[in-house]
């Protein structure tokens, strides 16, 4: 039992540090659209996400993070090709919902786009019933104030639905997809090898859509490295890698709560880097946000010592 919380914690915390680096990636997004287009950003920063994380597998499974000694040659064949097949579902998710997202993000404010993305964390514990996973009070109740933290922090002006704003919907239905997705394949294969694999998937499926609706340029792309390079590296190597192996200890709706903090870092980003300042109406929709974040999380740990059947598992 106190394993299985430590566990859960350090997850946690590891997907904190997700939402941080996703934070800071919305500055790299925006900046990388003033060069080139949304496949071929998407095209390069999944490719180089992909190769960054070769080393890593071979690391990670010479030094026995992933417990190969404890599994028979079978097994660990079973669970390669399982984390192939996930690792292809996840990028067509991936490609499809960061599309959507990069697109979107072109047609409406970054305001509005965080708050609509930030949806998913409602959107995944109500995709998650028609899988039979249940929710507790607790959450529902954390998860409305969390909503309701991102609409005090993200909109800035009257909410009108335009094209950018239906797109970037679109998205956080996508994203709360693939986090169900990475639910069910992240404790039956090697996480890294699932983010390898959907990486190149996405790479893959973003540059043919870039040769068929884009017209890129090698100094279009120069121009561009930097913003791709961090959304390459660190928001797709280091983030989504870290979202995989996270989610194998923390369940699915806990997950898109600690995740959707990337609209708080979002705002602060903008204010450390680019130098904006904080409103009091955005103070306080991150002390909402915080705040449903730890309602959801110390009730679950005291229902644990009733029934640890309650809730998503």
């Amino acid at each position: 039992m106190e394993q299985t919380r430590r566990k859960t914690l350090i997850g946690s915390g590891l997907l904190v540090l997700t939402a941080l680096i996703w934070g800071i990636a919305f500055v790299a997004q925006s900046e990388g659209m003033n060069y080139v287009g949304g496949f071929t950003f998407n095209a390069c920063r999944f490719l180089i996400g992909g190769t960054v994380l070769i080393p890593c597998i071979y690391f990670l499974r010479r030094g026995g993070r992933e417990q190969p000694q404890a599994l028979t040659a079978g097994e660990h064949s079973q669970q390669t090709r399982t984390g192939v097949v996930g690792g292809i579902c996840c990028g067509l998710v991936l490609c499809l919902s960061s599309s959507l997202q990069q697109f979107g993000i072109a047609h409406t404010t970054v305001g509005k786009a965080g708050f609509i993305t930030a949806l998913y964390i409602i959107l995944v514990p109500i995709l998650g019933l028609f899988m039979k996973k249940r929710v507790g009070l607790n959450v529902w109740v954390s998860v409305a104030i969390a909503a309701a933290g991102m609409y005090l922090l993200c909109i800035k002006e009257g909410f009108s639905v335009g094209r950018g704003d239906f797109l970037v919907f679109l998205c956080s239905i996508g994203f709360s997809l693939h986090i169900l997705v990475i639910d069910y394949f992240s404790p039956r294969a090697d996480g890294v090898l699932i983010s390898c694999v959907q990486f190149f998937t996405a790479g893959m499926v973003s540059g043919v859509m870039m040769l068929l609706f884009e017209r890129p340029s090698w100094g279009a792309i120069a121009a561009a490295w930097m913003p791709v390079f961090y959304a390459g590296v660190m928001s797709c190597g280091v983030a989504y890698t870290l979202q995989v192996v996270a989610q194998k200890d923390v369940p699915p709706t806990m997950a898109s709560l600690l995740m959707s903090l990337e609209s708080v870092f979002s705002v602060l980003a903008g204010w450390a880097i680019l130098g904006q300042k904080l409103s009091m109406k955005e103070m306080f929709g991150c002390g909402l946000v915080f705040a449903g974040i730890l309602l959801a999380q110390i009730p679950a740990e005291m229902l644990r010592k009733g029934d640890r059947g309650k809730g998503i598992s």
